[in-house]
């Protein structure tokens, strides 16, 4: 066991991971979490990162400098939207001190990276102050405040902040409503106009499902 020190915990998953699964089913989920993870560890040498473990659709990163973490969590973002059809992703990171045990780190500051992570909606980085702090200047990134937020099993309220790049203004892609995956309008399965507003799909299963009741999904967006 090593003694604690200080580390940015990233923590990156799929948003809608569960809708995808009812959707598409286990196999398919599974398939696109492990590709998922694949993408992920394309990146790590680039940014000096340690992938520490996966946990269901979620992946658990630890990197040495916070700068590089931040950047990182920014180009899994990107990495994975560039994918199509694939769900989009959600990253959140803490910098605090941890202890490793038998190649896992545990301590306060990874769970609080978790909660962060939790936090994040789809496409989104969000950092705490700390990471903040600790980061420093980050030319071409723009930190933007979430606010105090108040996290599960911690005391006080945490500064939080969204990472993006500088003067970026990225309109992502149409999400299929049903199972929440990202989807080129080009290569749609299938599209339908709702209450004015039009929703594409990945596979007409999607459309399906979505046509025969809309409202079970307009309302998860």
């Amino acid at each position: 066991m090593t003694e604690a020190s200080s580390h940015t915990f990233l923590f990156a998953d799929l948003a809608g991971f569960t809708a995808l699964t009812e959707a598409h089913g286990d196999e398919q989920a599974a398939a696109l979490a492990a590709d998922f993870w694949g993408c992920v560890r394309e990146l790590l040498p680039e940014y000096d990162g340690e992938e520490v473990k996966t946990i269901g659709d979620a992946v658990m990163l630890r990197c040495e400098e916070p700068g590089a973490a931040v950047r990182l969590g920014l180009r899994i973002v990107d990495e994975v939207r560039a994918r199509p059809p694939f769900p989009i992703v959600r990253v959140g990171m803490h910098t605090g001190r941890a202890i490793e045990r038998d190649g896992d780190w545990l301590g306060a500051a990874v769970n609080l990276a978790a909660r962060v992570a939790g936090a994040a909606g789809g496409d989104e980085v969000l950092l705490t102050d700390a990471t903040r702090d600790a980061a420093g200047q980050l030319d071409g990134i723009e930190l933007h405040q979430r606010g105090r937020q108040r996290f599960k099993n911690v005391k006080q309220p945490i500064a939080v902040y969204q990472a993006v790049g500088e003067g970026e203004k990225k309109e992502g892609l149409p999400i299929d409503p049903v199972c929440r995956m990202a989807v080129e309008t080009g290569q749609a399965a299938g599209s339908l106009i709702h209450e004015g507003r039009e929703y594409h799909f990945c596979s007409m299963e999607c459309v399906q499902a979505f046509a025969a009741a809309p409202d079970d999904y307009v309302g998860s967006e």
